[in-house]
């Protein structure tokens, strides 16, 4: 157990090999379906729930771990696994209230446990962008590096981590609320493809098409005017139920970009109600 433990949540929709790989903590969104109350990947798992949305009259609502839960886990590696230092890193806090919780609950343990250091972060971003800050934090706590280098590490990828995604419908996030400055694209849908991303914290129009195939080169030329052409980045093939989909966007970007690490994860269920199944996109970073 290295001396700093990096939590996060299952919104970073990490592939689980890599938590527990790299010893990465997380706490569970809230899904309220009907009366229904699911833990995100806990009750829920992705498979079960994608099918269920696509037949759903009414879409369910999400909730941020409370601080509660976050108070739950920093003490449970204080008092038992012996940590002394914790990052915790979340989505954007424009759209969720995951940092604000975790803030409240390091100001709540303060007095509890004074020699506990917790270093709470806002990612301004989400998804995989969200879980790349995570995994790389995770890395330079299992190498040794200080608590102030983890830290350093993650605020420096905030400003150069970057999501595109596109999806047949932006319903989902107009439904629930999130949909941030696209909101103008969502009456011209019928047969648009969005292409969405963040700017800082907030959902932003990145552009449409007439296809997914245009939607997916469109991505390829942003990400190589980012870095250059066979510029070298780490990326992840994002999803909601169309891994088809993310293997079309990763042989066309593996055609002119030099990718020195990859993969494909599916987005958690408490993400999923928002962008929809179907929804596929990329999430990378320079290196």
């Amino acid at each position: 157990m290295p001396k700093i433990a990096v939590v996060t949540d299952s919104c970073a929709s990490i592939p689980n090999p890599i938590l527990d790989k790299l010893n990465i903590h997380w706490a569970p969104y809230y899904i309220h379906r009907g009366k229904e109350v699911l833990r995100d990947l806990v009750t829920i798992n992705r498979d079960s729930f994608y099918d269920w949305l696509t037949t759903a009259k009414e879409l369910p609502t999400t909730a941020s771990p409370g601080p509660g839960d976050y108070i739950k886990i920093y003490r449970s590696l204080a008092e038992e696994r012996g940590v002394g230092e914790i990052v915790s890193i979340h989505m954007t806090s424009h759209g969720s209230g995951a940092y604000q919780a975790a803030s409240s609950a390091k100001t709540m343990l303060q007095e509890l446990l004074p020699n506990l250091k917790i270093e709470v972060i806002d990612t301004l971003n989400v998804s995989l962008c969200q879980g790349w800050m995570v995994i790389e934090a995770a890395r330079a706590a299992l190498a040794g590096k200080t608590m102030s280098d983890v830290v350093d590490l993650v605020r420096s990828m905030i400003p150069i981590t970057h999501m595109i995604q596109t999806a047949d419908t932006l319903k989902y996030l107009y439904m629930g609320g999130r949909i941030g400055k696209a909101k103008r694209l969502f009456g011209s849908l019928l047969n648009i493809k969005p292409l969405i991303g963040m700017q800082d914290g907030i959902i932003v129009p990145l552009g449409q098409t007439r296809s997914r195939q245009q939607a997916y080169k469109k991505m390829v030329k942003m990400v190589e005017a980012s870095v250059g052409y066979k510029g070298k980045i780490k990326i992840a093939y994002v999803h909601a139920a169309a891994r088809e989909e993310a293997e079309k966007i990763k042989a066309l970007i593996e055609e002119r970009l030099t990718c020195v690490e990859s993969l494909i994860a599916e987005l958690s269920p408490a993400l999923g109600v928002h962008t929809g199944p179907g929804t596929a996109g990329l999430c990378y970073f320079p290196v």
